[in-house]
């Protein structure tokens, strides 16, 4: 049996004492759920997580089949293992929902985010920010004397990147689609 050494002054716990090796860390995983197109299912999805306290990362929606009346939600949200399913048990018990796919344990995917960033400068900061646009691949679609509008695709990280650098350049405004996701191979 090991003892807690605890010094004069010092709090009466020490942070290795209160970590728990056994309790789960939370994961990100990315849920593509293909629902009905009518009013009201969004709301009904989103009405599940927030009723059970479930954080949402990131949500994209979009219809994929006019025809079919069909949409897909792409869902990036975080929990234990036992949330995750939860989670996706709860999804499946919706009527409207079809299927729920967890990207991130089915195998490999691509995901993909869009950001658009203005940056407002002049002289050598707006040399900068023009030159780091290259570096990442971000296109500029618009520019006016004082500001620049760049629109760049990729992983979140490389946009969570991209923001950083350009915050000391005048970042002022930046909008965000949201992860779209597919499975890679052909099933």
């Amino acid at each position: 049996m090991s003892a807690l050494k605890i010094e004069k002054g010092s709090s009466s716990h020490s942070v290795y004492a209160l970590r728990d090796p056994f309790a789960e860390r939370e994961e990100k995983h990315t849920l593509a759920v293909l629902v009905e197109n009518e009013p009201g299912v969004l709301a009904r999805v989103i009405g599940l997580f927030a009723g059970r306290g479930y954080n949402i990362e990131s949500l994209t929606v979009a219809e994929i089949d006019h025809k079919g009346h069909r949409s897909r939600i792409t869902i990036v949200t975080s929990g234990t293992p036992e949330v995750i399913e939860q989670i996706k048990a709860q999804l499946g018990r919706i009527v409207v929902v079809h299927e729920v796919h967890d990207l991130t344990v089915e195998g490999a995917a691509v995901e993909r985010e869009l950001a658009l960033f203005k940056v407002s400068g002049t002289g050598d900061k707006r040399i900068e920010a023009l030159r780091l646009a290259e570096i990442f691949r971000a296109n500029v679609v618009d520019s006016t004397l004082e500001s620049f509008m760049f629109e760049l695709t990729g992983p979140s990280d490389k946009i969570d990147a991209f923001a950083e650098l350009m915050r000391p350049l005048g970042l002022t405004e930046l909008a965000r689609t949201g992860i779209a996701a597919l499975a890679r191979g052909t099933a």
